[in-house]
């Protein structure tokens, strides 16, 4: 099984730090991906919707999985099928259309006040979903690369980010374990070591 793209191959500043990260997040995708298996039961005949696909998402993972991934903008080179559309607001698809919705490192994108509505979108067009977010406890913001960079208020955060690796700053509030609980219920945690690195929250279909 491949572990996808390198998470931080498109970093704007590439280096000790990007390197580094790839490593750690390919064997986290890897690991994920199994948990994913484990906990859904999801299988080639699982019919899958990727919110916020981006460039390949869990195709990366999955190659051979029925998924149909979504997303805001369309990727380059994202095989069909695709729909384009905003997860914010109803999507273009039936009530359980799909076996299980899968999300991984999206929701923090989204700002607060619309993230309800997300999580109502993924429960009403899948029957199960999946859903993975990095964890604010975490010291380590995982865009930038920079430690507590996330628990700094905005104007020292956007002076701060220029350190990092990620390029131009972008307003990303981090989840902690009762937003993920209070969103899709009680999350797991995925750790490093002693420290909490993710929340999943999980329905099976």
């Amino acid at each position: 099984m491949s572990s996808g793209p390198d998470v931080y191959g498109s970093a704007a500043r590439p280096g000790w730090r990007t390197r580094l990260a790839s490593r750690g997040a390919a064997r986290a995708r890897r690991r994920r991906h199994a948990r994913l298996i484990s906990l859904t039961g999801a299988d080639e005949q699982t019919r899958i919707l990727d919110v916020g696909c981006g460039a390949l998402g869990l195709r990366a993972l999955a190659p051979t999985f029925d998924i149909t991934g979504l997303d805001v903008a369309i990727p380059a080179h994202y095989p069909w099928p695709f729909v384009q559309a905003d997860a914010t607001e109803r999507l273009p698809f039936d009530d359980d259309a799909f076996d299980l919705a899968y999300s991984s490192s999206v929701v923090e994108h989204i700002p607060p006040d619309r993230r309800a509505p997300f999580a109502a979108e993924i429960k009403r067009v899948a029957r199960g979903y999946y859903v993975q977010t990095p964890a604010w406890e975490f010291p380590i913001e995982p865009h930038s690369l920079l430690p507590f960079a996330h628990l700094l208020p905005e104007g020292a955060q956007r002076a701060y980010w220029r350190l990092g690796v990620a390029g131009d700053w972008e307003r990303i509030e981090m989840l902690r374990r009762s937003d993920m609980a209070t969103l899709f219920g009680a999350p797991i945690a995925e750790r490093v070591g002693p420290l909490v690195k993710s929340w999943i929250s999980v329905r099976a279909p």
